[in-house]
């Protein structure tokens, strides 16, 4: 029986009643499918569910074949060999010891027929740019985008029949992400993908897009998807105006004909006045004019309510996928002022940046370089987080830092009580008309932050940060776009546009960091902190 996944009728809520997805169908068979929709619609909590890591409130989740899944946020413990997150140490120690000598039963039934499984690993290892990481070495010792790619590995060293990624692209450099590609290209069993990155969406072989509860399927990549989209939407916004003019004929003709109808009323009362006919024809003539006008007026306010009812439907076809507005005043930084110094800094784990360095007025930082460099290093020990091993670091006004893992957030907490936190001076109306405008309306600012989905808790820490008290002048965000789908990476690019203080950020995303106006590009290789031009930031493979 060949893989697949099946869900039918499938039904999710959050323990606080939130609701996720109702009644979902969708099914996965045979080749690469990218799942995309808008952050919050399900995406993470529908693989986690074919995952078997939830249980749906209703419906059934089938899937035939071996599943392996790499959740977006990959946790390893740090203190395990690399062959024990490979997952291999047992067979591996088992065939060390019968090359020994020792040929008890055991060492036997553990190997099975996995007679080959180092060499495998140190291929898959290769094929994965970790070619020089020992096996005996400990997860303490590698990056974050190398455990990402490490736990990738266990799962192509078990060969599963159905393979789950979310996000996998978060937090790797653009050689490891080159080699991710590969992986995928050449996977030839079932996947279901979600993630923001294009490059990789442009690998599957169709595209599912979850929105609203419903699953709407396009063949091809990305680019495709993208294209049968603006067809769909410009067919759409025509209807939307091909319905208002209807409403708009139909509330005409709804008037004209109360207007007739008004106008023979008043002659059928007159005749009725003067006594013209017989009473009894004349009453007659009444209730078949009333009648007649009932029917009449019924008959236009159906067809003003099917109109409405047309429009309403052709709205709802056209997305309006809202933007974040910020509004800061407090924020403005005068050009060529200082906002932060470094000097003859010596981070923790062997990076350093020599000499002084000075950043000035609204500049827009990009802090580039291979996973591990120690460019999160750097924030952390600008932001405080992190002790220097020597010299200092000295921010000139008041300054925010946005981690990858978003821990700013207390998840016990709802978004406004968060954001509250960071503003205690401000009143409950204050927060909430701000949080508005990072799309938390109503409701949605009384929802638990354990709940969000990633993009909606990435929205929920930036709030935070950008509301505290004093306002932020120097703003430091750490792979901002990891876990946020298009329209949030666009949503994100509006509200840093607007954005008048300082920005460092620290990202692999070269198309984001080019559409948010990046007037410095700072490189951390081999340990130190360089300055190069926009042309040498797609470093070479």
């Amino acid at each position: 029986m060949s893989a697949s996944i099946t869900c039918t009728a499938l039904s999710f809520s959050w323990p606080d009643g939130t609701p996720v997805l109702d009644d979902l169908q969708i099914a996965f068979g045979s080749g690469r499918s990218g799942l995309v929709g808008i952050n919050g619609s399900g995406k993470s909590t529908l693989l986690k569910l074919i995952a078997g890591e939830l249980t749906p409130a209703d419906g059934t989740v089938r899937v035939a074949g071996e599943v392996g899944y790499l959740p977006q946020n990959v946790t390893l413990d740090t203190g395990l060999r690399v062959d024990q997150a490979l997952g291999i140490a047992a067979v591996r120690a088992a065939l060390h010891a019968i090359e020994a000598g020792d040929v008890a039963e055991e060492h036997f039934a553990t190997v099975g027929d996995d007679w080959d499984v180092e060499e495998r690993a140190l291929a898959t290892l290769g094929e994965l740019g970790l070619g020089h990481i020992d096996l005996d070495r400990t997860i303490g010792e590698v990056s974050g985008g190398e455990s990402v790619l490490l736990r990738l590995a266990a799962l192509l060293l078990r060969r599963p029949d159905v393979l789950l990624l979310d996000e996998p692209t978060n937090n790797l450099d653009v050689y490891a992400r080159r080699r991710l590609y590969d992986a995928v290209a050449s996977w030839s069993g079932v996947m279901v993908v979600v993630s923001h990155d294009r490059e990789l969406l442009e690998l599957v072989d169709q595209i599912a897009d979850l929105r609203s509860g419903e699953v709407t399927w396009y063949g091809g990549p990305y680019s495709a998807y993208e294209e049968a989209l603006e067809t769909e939407q410009e067919a759409a916004e025509r209807m939307v105006r091909v319905a208002e003019a209807d409403v708009k004929k139909q509330k005409r003709d709804l008037v004209d004909a109360q207007v007739k109808m008004a106008r023979r009323r008043r002659y059928g009362q007159k005749m009725f006045e003067q006594k013209r006919e017989p009473k009894i024809v004349m009453g007659a003539r009444k209730r078949a004019a009333q009648v007649s006008s009932g029917k009449h007026r019924i008959m236009h306010e159906e067809k003003l309510a099917d109109a409405k009812e047309r429009l309403d439907g052709a709205v709802e076809a056209v997305r309006d996928d809202d933007e974040i507005r910020v509004d800061l005043p407090y924020t403005a930084v005068p050009p060529g002022r200082t906002v932060l110094t470094v000097m003859d800094l010596e981070l923790k784990y062997g990076a350093r940046v020599g000499g002084v360095l000075d950043l000035r007025g609204p500049e827009r930082v990009a802090l580039v370089g291979r996973n591990g460099s120690g460019k999160t290093t750097l924030l952390r020990t600008i932001a405080g987080e992190l002790e220097p091993v020597a010299g200092e670091t000295t921010a000139h006004v008041p300054l925010r830092f946005l981690p990858q893992r978003l821990d700013v957030l207390d998840g016990d907490l709802t978004v406004a009580e968060n954001v509250a936190r960071f503003a205690p001076g401000a009143t409950n109306n204050h927060v909430r008309a701000r949080l508005a405008r990072f799309l938390f309306k109503g409701a949605r600012a009384d929802q638990s932050a354990a709940t969000l989905s990633g993009g909606e808790r990435f929205r929920a820490a930036l709030a935070a940060l950008m509301l505290a008290e004093p306002a932020p002048q120097l703003l430091m965000l750490d792979e901002p776009t990891n876990n946020l789908d298009m329209a949030s990476v666009r949503q994100l690019t509006t509200a840093l546009e607007s954005y008048e203080g300082a920005l460092v950020v620290a990202s692999h995303d070269l198309p984001f960091l080019e559409s948010i106006g990046i007037t410095r590009w700072l490189l951390m290789e081999e340990g130190e902190l360089k300055e190069i031009t926009p042309e040498a930031v797609g470093y070479p493979a």
